[in-house]
């Protein structure tokens, strides 16, 4: 983590943010079993994407789909580095979000598939992963929406905290944005709201170097210094190796805990790399096969691994089955998804007001929450609780 860097040194080789070079740091070590945990959620999150990329081609998925495959540590990272009362917010590309803040394979897959087993009844898809009992306020389509929404989420914990309760604040909000909707009036509006009533939001930029098929340096003034950003708006600002665990997880751990404690928001620019197009669609020829084979090479899953295998914290055979269990849980989430009904017609006049008026019929909870607020464990979770696809109908 460095406060606004200084950017005159040489860039390294197909570096995609600019500035320096910047050497990595050395981390306190976590617990093996915290570790393995990272492992294994950020694998999950490379098997689902690898699954929905699938799915996608067989048509199972419809609309727009963008995948996570690369940015898998931020995810996972982000979330370890909070409380599981700190809300969250994010962009279309929130998969990985989901899978890390603890929704099960098979409800964000049901939700992929359009199927009423999915976390938003089917009626959100890719972009829109939902899971108010884990605090995580869904990914959002329009491009720069959510910041708004993240700093309203700080604002209300702060007032429920202080105000409500007449304690003092005690959370913090994350709300990630991709580094193409850093132009976006509501990303200056939410800043500037953020810097000067004291709100504890971490405004999260998950820097992949790419605004969708336009370098970051064509289309954003000091794209190699995005903390001017937040400075702008007296708000600290950071840079994060967003292609490391360890780094994302304690420089996040510091940035959040700052942040809880002064009740003062932050910005992160946080360098990562996708490692596929911006979207199904996207062929990205814009960009060479050797620049993609370079950061492929700084995957954050196969640095773990060998870290850990490094330390004995891993054997090859853990491994192997680490990975042999994440396939049959995705494969089980498709399957399952695959036989889950579609939202019924009925469906269509749910969940457009709270209340009823006119034809509509006020709403209901999805199935993975089992007809309940706030319940954390559902039958996506539990095997044993399921039902089968015709009882969902």
């Amino acid at each position: 983590m460095t406060s606004l860097s200084d950017p005159s040194a040489p860039a390294r080789p197909f570096d995609v943010h600019g500035g320096a070079d910047r050497p990595r740091k050395t981390y306190p070590e976590v617990a093996a079993a915290t570790a393995l945990g990272w492992l294994r959620q950020m694998y999950l999150i490379r098997e689902f994407e690898t699954r929905c990329m699938q799915s996608y081609q067989d048509k199972k998925i419809g609309g727009f789909c963008h995948v996570y495959i690369g940015q898998e540590a931020v995810a996972v990272g982000c979330t370890a580095a909070v409380e599981r009362s700190d809300p969250i917010v994010t962009a279309y590309r929130d998969h990985g979000h989901a899978l890390a803040r603890g929704m099960s394979a098979r409800a964000c897959m049901a939700e992929m598939f359009g199927r009423i087993g999915g976390c938003a009844k089917g009626k959100g898809g890719s972009m829109h992963m939902f899971d108010r009992a884990n605090n995580l306020f869904g990914g959002h389509g329009i491009v720069g929406a959510q910041i708004p929404l993240g700093v309203g989420l700080a604002f209300a914990a702060k007032y429920e905290d202080e105000v409500i309760k007449g304690g003092r604040s005690s959370r913090v909000a994350l709300a990630f944005l991709g580094d193409g909707a850093l132009n976006q009036g509501a990303f200056h509006e939410a800043m500037n709201l953020a810097g000067l009533l004291d709100i504890p939001c971490v405004v999260i930029c998950e820097n992949n170097g790419y605004s969708m098929g336009t370098h970051i340096a064509r289309g954003t003034t000091m794209a190699h210094r995005l903390g001017v950003k937040g400075a702008a708006y007296g708000i600290d600002s950071y840079e994060v190796d967003g292609m490391d665990v360890l780094a994302v997880y304690h420089e996040m751990h510091e940035i959040c805990e700052t942040a809880r404690r002064t009740s003062r928001p932050a910005f992160v620019d946080m360098r990562c790399y996708r490692f596929k197009g911006h979207s199904m669609s996207d062929p990205r020829k814009y960009r060479g096969r050797e620049e993609e084979e370079h950061w492929e090479a700084d995957d954050p899953i196969q640095k773990l691994r060998e870290h850990l295998l490094s330390r004995a914290v891993l054997t090859e055979d853990a491994w192997k089955q680490m990975v042999k269990d994440v396939r049959a849980e995705v494969r089980d989430s498709v399957e399952w998804s695959d036989a889950s009904p579609a939202p019924s017609s009925e469906e269509l006049m749910r969940d457009v007001f709270m209340e009823r008026w006119g034809p509509y019929t006020g709403s209901s909870q999805p199935e993975m929450l089992g007809g309940a607020e706030n319940v954390p464990s559902f039958e996506a979770i539990d095997p044993s609780k399921a039902r089968t696809p015709g009882e969902l109908a």
